[in-house]
C-alpha cells in the first residue's frame, strides 16, 4: 500500500490529462487530490488508487508558487516531502507551483521496461483514433441503436449545438420525441457539455425510459423513489440522496408529493432537466398544479431544459404558453402579448410557403418583407433570383419567434410510414354463448382494475379467440405475429393454451422478466427459425419496437385511444417496410365488441394515427366504459350508434381545428433536409468503415479477450483464463457484439459497437491509462543505414473545464516526431507504415548500458524532439484558435443579429456564447504538450 501525505505531488495514471496533483487530504482509507491545472479534485480509495509519485530529476525546470523558474541540480528527501536544490537555493515540494510532467516514459526506457513495437503501434493508433473520435461532428450521434431518421438527427444536432439549450420537442405521435431527447443527452454527455441530468416522467413511463436509455444508448439512469432515497438517507443521514448519482430518473408525482425530496432535488445542481409528457403539467393564470411547480423550480436551477409534449395545436394557446414560460420566463411573461405575436406568424408562414413552392411574392408580401429586412436587402435578393429566394426563406425561418425554442414535425411532412389495415373478427360460440359473454365481461372488468382477480380467471383452451388464433397461425405460416394484451397473467395463460393447441413456437414478453430475459426472447422472435408468435403484456412491451413483424393481434383493447396507439406503435414506426395488418378478435355481445366498434367506426383508430387522444379519452371515456359494462345486460347498440356518431363528429372537428392551428413555419424550421442528410451520410460512412472493427480486434488480442465469429461483423467475446485484467463492458460469462447497425436493430441481445460505445471508450482509456506501449524498443530491418532513432509521441492537451466543449476545436492531439542520434529531425523519412512493416523486437540492454548514450545522446534527442514539438504545438494552437474564432464569431454574430429581430433569443445565450469564447481562447492558448510515448529504434540490424 502506498503512503500519501499532504503537499506531495502525484499523477493520475487513468487520467494523465489532469496534470500533476497535490495531496490535500489523506485519511485512513481515502486520499483526496487536487489538480491545479484543470481545477479538478478526485478522491480515491488508498488501497487501489491509480496514482504514481511525481519526483522531478536533476536538470528538470519547475516553477514555484510565484511562477519563478527553478532548475533542479539535486534532489533531497526531507521527511515525507521532497526538497529540490538548485543554484537559486532550495525549493520544497510544498512550494511548487502548477507543474507538468516531462518525465516518466524516459525512465521506463532507461530501466529497460519496454514493450514490443507492435504494442507501441497500438498506442500510437489509439491516440490517433481518440483524437478523430473527439473532433468528429457525429460524436454522440453514431452510437445509438436507432434507425437513422433525418428529422430526429437534425433536431438533435441543432439543439446540442446550442449553449445550455432550452427547447420544447413537440413532434407528432410516433415521430420519436424520446429518441430526439436521448440523442441530445447522449451527445452532451459524451462531449462533456453535461454530466448531471435528471429526467422526470409519469409513473407509467419510468420503465420505458430506463429501457430506452440503456438498450439504445448504453446510459444507465438510476431510478429514484422514496424507498431508494430512504436507503441513501440511512447510509448518509446528513447527505442529499440526489447527489449520489449523476444520471437520475424519477416520476414527477414522486417529487411533487414530497417537499423534502423536492427541496433536495432542487439543491442538487443539474446540467439538464428533461420532462416527458409535459402537457400534463397543469397551469393557468389562476391556478398552478404541484407537478408544474416542481418542474418550474427545477427549470430555474438547471442550465438546460428539454420539454417533451403534445403538439402546440393540441395544447391550446394557454397551455402552450405555460410550457414556453418554463423555457424562458423573462421572454414569455405576458400571455396577451404572446397571443398577439402568434397571430403575426401566419402572414410570414404564407410567404415562406409561396417562396418554397416557386410562387412569387405579391405586393402585400413584399411590403411585409421590406418592413422586416429593408428595401435594399429585398431589391438585392430579387436580383439574385432563386438563390436570393432560398436565402430569404432561411432568414425568415431563423426570424420566426417560437421556431427557436419549439420543434414540431408532422407525419404529413414525413415519408416512410407504413399503411395500416384492420380486420375486425366477430366470433360466436356453438354453445353457451351467454356463458362466454359473462366470462369476457369478467375479464374486461378485471383488465380495467375494477374487479378481483381469481386464481384461474381464464379458460383459454376453449376460448373462441384462442381457437381463432390457432387457425390464424396456420393460415399465416411462416409469418410472425405480435400479440398484445393487458396483463402478464393473461400472457402466461395464453402461452399455456397455445402450447397445448398449436405446434407454433411461442415467446413471451412481460414486465416481470428482467431486461436480459426480454432481450433473449425478443432475439428468439427475430430469428428466422425462432418463435412464430410473441405474446406481450401492455407494460412489458413498453420501450420496444418490433418493426420487422407486420402482423399485430390485439387480443383485448384498452379504453384509452393513446394506449391503443402505443400498442400499434410497437410495429408502426418510420422504416417499417410493409403494410401493418391488425387483427381484432372479439365475441359478439361482449364489452370488447363495444370498444372495437367505437375505435374503428368512431375514430378509425386502427388504420390512422389519431391526434388529440387525451381529449377524446377524457370526453368519451366514461360513457364508453359504462356502455361496455352494460353490454351483456341490455340492448345498448342504439346508445353505441349515438356515441359513435358523436365521436366521429368530434374527431372531424378536432382534425380541422388542429389543421387550422398548424404552424407551418414552425414545421419548416424543425427540419432542414440538407443538414440532416449530411449527418445521415456521415453516420452511414462511419458504420461501413472497418477501422473500428479492426482496431478493436487488435485491442482484444492484446488484452487476451477471446473473439469468436458468429456472423458477418458479429462476434462472441469472452475474457480468456490467462487475462487478469477486467475489460470494460465484457462480463466474465461473455457477450455478443456486432458492428452492423441493421443486425443490432433486429437483435437487442447483441451489443451495437461504435466509437460512442462504453466498450470502445473504455478500451481507449485502458490502453492510454495503463501505459500500454508507452515505452518501446525495436530493430529496423531492411535498411543500409546505421544509427539510433527516437520516435516520440507528444500529446497536446488543454486543461479540461467542465461544461466547456474544447474538443470541438482542439481535442487531445497527438504530435509525432522522429529524430536521429545526430539531433536531426527525420519524421518524413520514417512514416508509420514503414515502421509498422519493418520493425522487430529486440533487446535494449546493450543500448541502455552505454553511459554516453544514457548521459549525452538520449537527453539531447529528447530535447530536440521537444523543440520540434513546441513548434508543432504553436501551429496547432494557432489553427485551433482560428477555427474557434471563426466558428464562434459567426455563431455570436448570428445570435446578435437574430436578437434584434427575434425576441425568442435569450440574452443569456449571447452572454454565455461570449463567455465560452473567452474561456475557450484561454484554454486553447494555454494548451501544453507532454511526452506520451517513446520508441527507440536501432537501425542497420539484419
Amino acid at each position: 500500500m502506498m503512503d500519501f501525505y499532504p503537499n506531495q505531488r502525484w499523477a493520475s495514471e487513468g487520467e494523465p490529462d489532469l496534470g500533476v496533483g497535490v495531496i490535500i487530504e489523506a485519511k485512513k482509507n481515502r486520499v483526496k487530490v487536487s489538480f491545479p491545472s484543470t481545477g479538478e479534485t478526485r478522491q480515491y480509495a488508498i488501497d487501489n488508487a491509480p496514482l504514481r509519485r511525481v519526483i522531478f530529476k536533476p536538470g528538470d525546470t519547475v516553477k514555484d508558487v510565484n511562477k519563478r523558474s527553478f532548475v533542479i541540480e539535486r534532489v533531497q528527501v526531507n521527511g515525507e516531502l521532497v526538497v529540490y536544490i538548485g543554484n537559486q537555493g532550495t525549493l520544497s515540494e510544498a512550494d511548487l507551483g502548477d507543474v507538468s510532467i516531462t518525465h516518466g516514459v524516459d525512465d521506463r526506457l532507461l530501466l529497460g521496461e519496454v514493450d514490443k513495437p507492435a504494442v507501441f503501434a497500438l498506442r500510437r493508433k489509439t491516440l490517433a483514433y481518440d483524437h478523430k473520435r473527439r473532433i468528429a461532428p457525429i460524436n454522440g450521434f453514431v452510437g445509438g441503436r436507432i434507425d437513422l431518421i433525418p428529422h430526429q438527427l437534425y433536431i438533435a444536432h441543432e439543439v446540442s449545438s446550442r449553449y445550455s439549450p432550452r427547447v420544447l420537442l413537440s413532434d407528432q405521435v410516433g415521430l420519436g420525441k424520446t429518441i430526439e431527447a436521448c440523442l441530445i443527452m447522449h451527445r452532451l454527455l459524451l462531449s462533456g457539455q453535461a454530466s448531471r441530468i435528471i429526467i422526470l416522467v409519469p409513473d407509467s413511463l419510468i420503465h420505458q425510459w430506463f429501457v430506452e436509455m440503456l438498450r439504445r444508448f448504453n446510459l444507465w439512469f438510476h431510478i429514484f423513489d422514496e424507498e431508494r432515497c430512504e436507503a441513501l438517507d440511512e447510509s448518509a443521514p446528513e447527505g442529499n440522496p440526489f447527489l449520489d448519482d449523476q444520471l437520475v430518473l424519477c416520476s414527477t408525482t414522486f417529487l411533487s408529493g414530497s417537499q423534502k425530496r423536492a427541496r433536495q432535488a432542487i439543491t442538487a445542481s443539474w446540467d439538464m432537466l428533461v420532462v416527458d409528457e409535459a402537457h400534463h403539467l397543469s397551469w393557468s393564470l389562476e391556478n398552478i398544479s404541484p407537478e408544474y411547480a416542481i418542474v418550474e423550480a427545477l427549470s430555474k436551477v438547471a442550465k438546460a431544459l428539454l420539454l417533451l409534449t403534445a403538439t402546440p395545436e393540441q395544447l391550446g394557446a394557454e397551455s402552450h404558453f405555460a410550457r414556453l414560460r418554463l423555457l424562458d420566463p423573462e421572454r414569455y411573461n405576458d400571455y396577451d402579448v404572446f397571443v398577439n405575436e402568434s397571430q403575426d406568424h401566419t402572414a410570414i408562414a404564407n410567404i415562406v410557403e409561396k417562396l418554397a413552392s416557386g410562387e412569387k411574392a405579391d405586393i402585400k408580401d413584399k411590403a411585409l418583407l421590406k418592413s422586416l429586412f429593408g428595401d435594399k436587402r429585398i431589391a438585392k435578393l430579387e436580383e439574385q433570383g432563386r438563390i436570393g429566394e432560398n436565402q430569404l426563406i432561411e432568414d425568415l425561418l431563423d426570424q420566426h419567434g417560437p421556431g427557436r425554442v419549439v420543434f414540431r414535425n408532422t407525419r404529413a411532412a414525413m415519408s416512410g410510414f407504413p399503411t395500416r389495415e384492420v380486420q375486425l373478427i366477430p366470433l360466436k360460440t356453438e354453445t353457451s354463448q351467454q356463458e362466454w359473454v359473462k366470462r369476457m365481461s369478467a375479464e374486461f372488468i378485471m383488465d380495467k382494475g375494477s374487479g378481483r382477480e381469481s386464481k384461474d380467471p381464464f379458460h383459454f383452451l376453449k376460448d373462441p379467440r384462442v381457437i381463432w388464433l390457432v387457425h390464424l397461425l396456420e393460415e399465416l405460416n411462416p409469418n410472425k405475429l405480435v400479440l398484445i394484451c393487458r396483463s402478464k397473467m393473461k400472457v402466461l395463460a395464453l402461452e399455456k393454451a397455445l402450447r397445448n393447441l398449436s405446434s407454433a413456437k411461442v415467446g413471451v414478453f412481460h414486465e416481470d422478466l428482467n431486461i436480459v430475459q426480454r432481450d433473449r426472447n425478443a432475439a428468439w422472435f427475430a430469428e428466422e427459425s425462432g418463435a412464430r408468435v410473441l405474446l406481450c403484456s401492455e407494460i412489458g412491451s413498453e420501450g420496444r419496437n418490433f418493426q420487422f413483424a407486420h402482423h399485430l393481434v390485439l387480443f383485448d383493447l384498452p379504453l384509452h385511444p393513446e394506449l391503443l396507439e402505443q400498442r400499434i406503435g410497437r410495429l408502426d414506426r418510420i422504416g417499417q417496410a410493409e403494410k401493418i395488418r391488425i387483427y381484432v378478435p372479439f365475441l359478439k355481445g361482449s364489452p370488447q365488441e363495444i370498444l372495437a366498434r367505437w375505435f374503428h367506426e368512431g375514430l378509425n383508430a386502427f388504420e390512422e394515427n389519431i391526434e388529440g387522444g387525451n381529449q377524446i379519452g377524457e370526453l368519451f371515456g366514461e360513457r364508453l366504459f359504462e356502455l361496455a359494462m352494460t353490454s351483456m345486460k341490455h340492448d345498448i347498440f342504439a346508445d353505441l350508434e349515438s356515441l359513435i356518431r358523436e365521436t366521429a363528429s368530434y374527431q372531424r372537428a378536432l382534425k380541422q381545428t388542429l389543421a387550422n392551428g398548424r404552424d407551418r413555419l414552425l414545421e419548416m424550421n424543425s427540419f432542414r433536409p440538407k443538414v440532416a442528410m449530411e449527418l445521415v451520410d456521415k453516420i452511414h460512412e462511419a458504420d461501413k468503415d472497418l477501422k473500428l472493427e479492426n482496431y478493436m480486434s487488435e485491442v482484444f488480442e492484446h488484452f487476451r479477450v477471446e473473439m469468436e465469429d458468429l456472423a458477418p461483423r458479429t462476434y462472441w467475446l469472452r475474457p480468456s483464463k490467462a487475462n487478469h485484467t477486467a475489460f470494460p463492458s465484457i462480463p466474465e460469462k461473455g457477450i455478443s457484439i456486432t458492428f452492423d447497425r441493421k443486425r443490432a436493430l433486429s437483435r437487442e441481445d447483441i451489443d451495437f459497437i461504435s466509437w460512442d460505445h462504453p466498450m470502445v471508450t473504455g478500451a481507449i482509456d485502458m490502453v492510454l491509462g495503463m501505459g500500454t506501449g508507452a515505452a518501446s524498443f525495436g530493430r529496423l530491418k531492411g535498411t543500409t543505414k546505421t544509427g539510433i532513432l527516437m520516435e516520440v509521441i507528444f500529446v497536446l492537451e488543454t486543461s479540461g473545464k467542465e461544461g466547456v466543449y474544447v474538443d470541438r476545436f482542439l481535442p487531445n492531439t497527438p504530435l509525432r516526431v522522429v529524430v536521429n542520434h545526430l539531433g536531426e529531425e527525420v519524421t518524413d523519412s520514417y512514416p508509420v507504415g514503414l515502421l509498422n512493416k519493418q520493425l522487430v523486437s529486440g533487446e535494449i540492454t546493450e543500448l541502455i548500458g552505454n553511459d554516453r548514450f544514457v548521459d549525452e545522446i538520449f537527453p539531447e534527442m529528447i530535447k530536440t524532439a521537444e523543440e520540434i514539438a513546441d513548434q508543432m504545438k504553436d501551429k496547432e494552437i494557432d489553427s485551433g484558435l482560428q477555427y474557434m474564432n471563426h466558428t464562434l464569431d459567426h455563431e455570436i454574430g448570428r445570435l446578435a443579429y437574430l436578437y434584434k429581430r427575434n425576441n425568442a433569443i435569450r440574452p443569456d445565450e449571447i452572454r454565455t456564447a461570449l463567455e465560452q469564447k473567452n474561456e475557450l481562447a484561454e484554454l486553447i492558448t494555454n494548451a501544453r504538450i507532454r511526452i506520451d510515448a517513446i520508441q527507440l529504434i536501432r537501425e542497420g540490424v539484419n
